[in-house]
């Protein structure tokens, strides 16, 4: 028994680290500022990080294959300039929502092919995808377009109440995130496709010699990470009613902190995407608590998410040497 206490607190140390801190970040907001203790202040993490959870799925894949996707700001910002532009030139938004998928996945398996069968850095060929991206998306708006459509402005506007509580709801949007989390938790801990994951993040070489299928399992997760990127564009476009080449404005490395909080491992084949939830749920959660000081610089953001990514690599490296040991 006590063997197995040990192991489960080596491999799920980082996760439980997290779920507390998080605990004690809204605790101290809500002690701070009372209004904070209300439900609805709560769900209201799921409706203004709608996108950055999308994004962070995807990147928690790619991370956990020992990667990183740094375009995921720009296909954001591509898709809402791209969605407003057909929009507003009178295309069908059926024909819009599937076509603005398709370019993220095939944006997805581009970098995908590139990555593999070319042997370039990740870094380097996502970085490119970045550029392109949003220089794509400069290229169709300089300014912020509107969107008037009625099924945006449905689906933005709808609420879809909460059970059990008064009044307290979410929005349509801000429903995928936490659908999409519940699929890919699924696939990643219950299917072979989930286990090839891992196996390449931990030792690429060696998943190629149990004959594991390292190649379309990578390229895979890149046209993922594509397909999140462009959901979470749609999701930011609907939720703004406009589109335009500025936005997500470095939301690659919110994506990148908040997985890293939620313990996934630079180093590949440790994390989980429960994990990067409450990532990007205290990442939402010290925005909230500058929102209701009012006088506090947004800057401070950054310094308390990047102070928490170096305490978390910290806390990683912590339960490695302790894990390696053992």
């Amino acid at each position: 028994m006590a063997q197995r206490s040990k192991a489960f607190l080596v491999n799920n140390g980082p996760l439980l680290t997290t779920i507390v801190i998080f605990m004690i970040v809204y605790f101290i907001g809500g002690r701070l500022y009372p209004a904070m203790q209300k439900p609805q202040v709560f769900f209201n993490l799921f409706i203004n990080n709608g996108t950055l959870l999308i994004v962070s799925i995807g990147m928690t894949l790619v991370i956990i294959t020992k990667g990183i996707d740094l375009s995921v700001a720009g296909v954001v910002a591509l898709t809402s300039a791209a969605s407003a532009a057909l929009l507003q030139a009178g295309v069908s938004p059926w024909i819009v929502l599937p076509l603005m998928l398709l370019m993220g996945i095939v944006l997805g398996l581009t970098m995908g092919v590139i990555i593999h069968y070319f042997k370039v850095e990740p870094f380097i060929v996502t970085l490119m995808g970045l550029w392109f991206a949003r220089g794509m998306a400069y290229i169709i708006t300089l300014t912020s377009l509107t969107i008037s459509d009625d099924v945006y402005r449905y689906l933005a506007l709808t609420k879809v109440y909460i059970p059990g509580f008064d009044k307290v709801y979410l929005y349509i949007p801000s429903l995928i995130g936490p659908l999409l989390l519940l699929v890919v938790f699924y696939i990643t801990n219950f299917t072979r496709f989930g286990r090839t994951i891992y196996a390449i993040g931990n030792n690429e070489q060696s998943a190629q010699l149990m004959g594991l299928p390292v190649a379309r399992t990578k390229i895979i997760v890149y046209t993922f990470g594509g397909f999140c990127s462009a959901l979470g564009g749609i999701v930011f476009s609907i939720s703004l009613l406009s589109g335009y080449g500025g936005y997500a404005n470095m939301m690659e490395l919110d994506s990148i902190a908040s997985v890293v909080i939620g313990g996934t491992v630079l180093t590949g084949g440790i994390g989980n995407v429960i994990g990067t939830l409450f990532g990007v749920l205290i990442n939402g959660t010290i925005v909230s608590i500058l929102q209701f000081n009012g006088t506090l610089s947004s800057w401070w953001t950054r310094i308390g998410v990047g102070a928490l990514t170096l305490i978390f690599l910290g806390i990683q490296s912590l339960f490695y040497l302790r894990n390696k040991r053992s």
